[in-house]
């Protein structure tokens, strides 16, 4: 696995062969083809989160092994959520869980790791990352302050 810029480690283990002209996709996408999808594993050490980050497409993420997962969602209006992906639904725990495309966030391992897999549709592509500017999201949102301090 390598390192990912928004912290973990990830490795691309699907793209798709194909891609959708710019023209067939949103404005956000800026003119530029995309594939049609691409997965990637992605791991989460205990004592790394990811960071506040948004992505142009929507993601599925999935779970699959180590500890439960933590995804803290902030959504362009309203107010932050967390859901936590893992082995026991009779917990709380979701086996998947989309995030829409232009929504802040990041994901923390509630233990030594958690390792998911991540699907994008269009495909990812790293230009289309977005990583949050700390003191941008406090002047939006200054009573998540600790919220967007412990994840930027």
């Amino acid at each position: 696995l390598e390192e990912h810029p928004e912290g973990g480690y990830y490795r691309r283990v699907y793209a798709s062969a194909e891609k959708i002209p710019g023209a067939g996709l949103p404005d956000r996408f800026g003119g530029k083809p995309r594939l049609f999808g691409s997965a990637v594993y992605y791991l989460v050490k205990g004592t790394r989160p990811s960071r506040l980050h948004r992505i142009k497409s929507d993601e599925l993420w999935h779970f699959y092994a180590g500890s439960p997962l933590l995804l803290s969602l902030f959504p362009p209006e309203g107010e932050p959520q967390s859901r936590l992906l893992g082995p026991e639904p009779g917990r709380g725990h979701h086996f998947q869980w989309a995030v829409p495309h232009g929504w802040w966030f990041a994901a923390e391992s509630e233990g030594d790791y958690s390792l998911c897999g991540c699907t994008v549709a269009p495909g990812f592509a790293f230009e289309d990352l977005d990583l949050a500017r700390r003191e941008e999201l406090l002047a939006s949102f200054p009573r998540h302050r600790n919220w967007i301090e412990r994840l930027t």
